[in-house]
């Protein structure tokens, strides 16, 4: 057990009723810090006296270690950490960094599902339509679509991906899959009816792309024009992975063409979006805040894990889930 109360900041702002749940994962042994606006100059004075922590939606700078000298330890909130965190910062500062994998799993994959079946029946054009008067019972019939017996590409075939092809069986789906550092063994690819190919292959077969890679050098604009043209003509696109990935404005060209049925964006290259991005005002595409996510289950479950591994850090200097920076 921790000997003494260690101070935590968590880094972003937000609810009091998220703000509850985490001072019910931390206990007695931490004194969690909380913001009371969205504003950095409070982030920067909170932080001056924590010993540890806590980033997700808003990314840690480099200004943010430089105001907290007796920092000790870095926790994401998830495992994301390429792009919200400044890794080389808290690197050359000699500080740890550990991942937060649990929680995230289900969220993101039943949130996936969520967004292929809403894109493929037009479910939030329908929605909002019905609500202003509209009752389009035939017109977009022509248009909708069903997951059973579909071809699902992935992209990436991580723990997240796995657990979509887990659900997905029980829509009859099939799936590819591209990832070049996971190959899955027959005993797992088979009974989810998952065959590795390359990522041209991947394009051409899917009816549904899902992303689920990591926002890093490499897969930045990695479904851009050229990819979304070498696309399955007429397929649905779900991104639940991270913003850039997908080039949003060539997206819209291909869904404002036809040459993309549908989209489900969960995640932006700018976040919040900004108000003339083009995607926002399509009837084709289902758009949520970054929330694949972000249930009460998911963030009960990642709280206990990030504050059990404090426990551990703080008495042992042990750290579960810790990476290993390049």
């Amino acid at each position: 057990m921790v000997q003494r109360r260690v101070r935590v900041l968590y880094l972003s702002h937000a609810e009091e009723d998220l703000y509850a749940l985490i001072r019910e994962a931390a206990g007695e042994d931490f004194e969690v810090l909380f913001l009371e606006a969205d504003d950095d100059a409070e982030r920067c004075r909170k932080i001056a006296g924590c010993a540890a922590v806590i980033c997700a939606a808003t990314p840690l700078r480099a200004h943010h270690l430089e105001a907290a000298p007796g920092l000790r330890v870095v926790h994401h909130q998830g495992v994301g950490w390429q792009d919200t965190t400044d890794w080389q910062a808290i690197k050359a500062r000699g500080l740890p960094l550990a991942l937060t994998p649990d929680g995230t799993t289900n969220g993101v994959a039943e949130h996936t599902i969520l967004l292929m079946l809403a894109a493929a029946k037009r479910l939030t054009f329908a929605d909002a339509e019905l609500r202003r008067g509209a009752w389009h019972v035939n017109a977009l019939r022509g248009v909708s679509r069903e997951l059973f017996g579909k071809t699902v590409g992935y992209i990436g075939m991580g723990r997240i991906a796995q657990a979509v092809a887990e659900r997905l069986k029980a829509f009859g789906c099939s799936g590819l899959y591209v990832d070049p550092d996971v190959v899955l063994s027959p005993e797992v690819a088979s009974p989810l009816g998952l065959r590795a190919g390359t990522f041209d292959e991947v394009l051409a077969a899917a009816d549904v792309l899902t992303i689920h890679v990591p926002l890093t050098e490499t897969t930045r604009g990695l479904i851009g024009r050229e990819a979304l043209c070498r696309l399955k003509p007429g397929a649905i696109l779900v991104n639940t992975a991270r913003g850039g990935i997908v080039d949003e404005t060539a997206l819209a060209e291909a869904l404002c063409e036809g040459r993309v049925l549908a989209a489900g964006i969960d995640v932006f290259e700018r976040e919040p979006p900004a108000a003339d991005n083009p995607l926002l005002a399509l009837p084709n595409v289902v758009l949520s805040p970054h929330i694949s996510a972000g249930t009460s289950d998911a963030m009960a479950q990642k709280m206990q894990a990030i504050f059990d591994n404090f426990r551990r850090f703080f008495a042992t200097g042990e750290l579960a889930n810790r990476v290993h920076l390049p």
